[in-house]
């Protein structure tokens, strides 16, 4: 992998070099997100012989609202094709397929991480730590291509805790120069909130539960939004033009329009209801 700050490509699921690996390990709950239960391990009974979702164009009217909201950040493709060789679970056998689903949600953390310190390298304003992120980002980097031994005894979490004290600085220094003092809302329960054209310009919402919240007509510019909860959040007609750490799940999550504004590195998504 050659991820710099203007590609992140090798950070974007390519799901035909994939075993579809979300489909198998791991676990779906029925509920809202998913039409039925399925184990770890166990193939989703819409899975075809050719690792395709025999259902991928009807996925939310089916009930898998779920599936189009996961993104593994390339790590499918690089566990079946870095880390097991093209070898896929199917044909490995029992032992391979386990190994195969247990590497998985390891890689796909550190991609995660990847895709955070990518963009903390095309941040201007956190110049003062690029050196360290980049150092971070080689060592993050190296991490994903070990073999499937020494992925399993990784201990991700002390690793995410190094990344995030650099992401956390990095943060700091954009929104210290938006010129105006920011809010602080990391980790905030904004349940259900009535945000409606809230003035949130460099704030941070690290963490922040914006379930269901509204935020229609919002300005989110320069806000740091890693990993907020926007699942069903109304971002109608919202500004997130240059707000960071924010991913493609996220903006799957929540309800948009095209009378919303997002910042270059995600797309918009097909199912967001159209501007009236």
């Amino acid at each position: 992998m050659h991820t710099t700050p203007a590609d992140r490509s090798d950070l974007r699921a390519d799901c035909g070099n994939c075993f579809a690996l979300c489909c198998v390990a791991l676990p779906f709950a029925r509920s809202a997100d998913f039409a039925i239960d399925k184990d770890a391990g166990t193939p989703c009974r819409n899975l075809q012989d050719d690792f395709r979702c025999g259902v991928h164009t009807e996925l939310r009217p089916r009930g898998f609202s779920g599936c189009t909201v996961y993104d593994c950040f390339g790590a499918g493709q690089k566990v079946s094709q870095v880390t097991f060789g093209g070898q896929d679970w199917r044909s490995g056998g029992r032992e391979h397929a386990r190994r195969m689903f247990d590497v998985f949600p390891v890689v796909r953390q550190l991609h995660e991480l990847l895709w955070y310190l990518t963009e903390a390298l095309s941040l201007p304003a956190a110049r003062p730590v690029h050196a360290d992120l980049r150092r971070m980002l080689e060592k993050t980097e190296a991490l994903t291509l070990r073999t499937f031994q020494e992925l399993g005894e990784l201990d991700v979490g002390a690793h995410r805790q190094e990344v995030n004290v650099l992401l956390l600085r990095a943060s700091e220094l954009v929104r210290s120069g938006a010129g105006r003092r920011a809010k602080d809302r990391r980790g905030a329960d904004l349940i259900g909130a009535r945000l409606k054209g809230a003035d949130l310009r460099g704030a941070s919402l690290r963490g922040a539960y914006l379930i269901a919240a509204d935020l229609t007509g919002a300005d989110l510019r320069g806000a740091d939004l890693i990993g907020a909860d926007l699942r069903d959040a109304d971002l109608t007609d919202a500004n997130l033009t240059g707000a960071f750490f924010l991913t493609q799940p996220q903006i799957n999550a929540a309800r948009g329009s095209t009378g919303t504004r997002l910042p270059a590195s995600v797309t918009r998504p097909g199912h967001w209801a159209p501007q009236l």
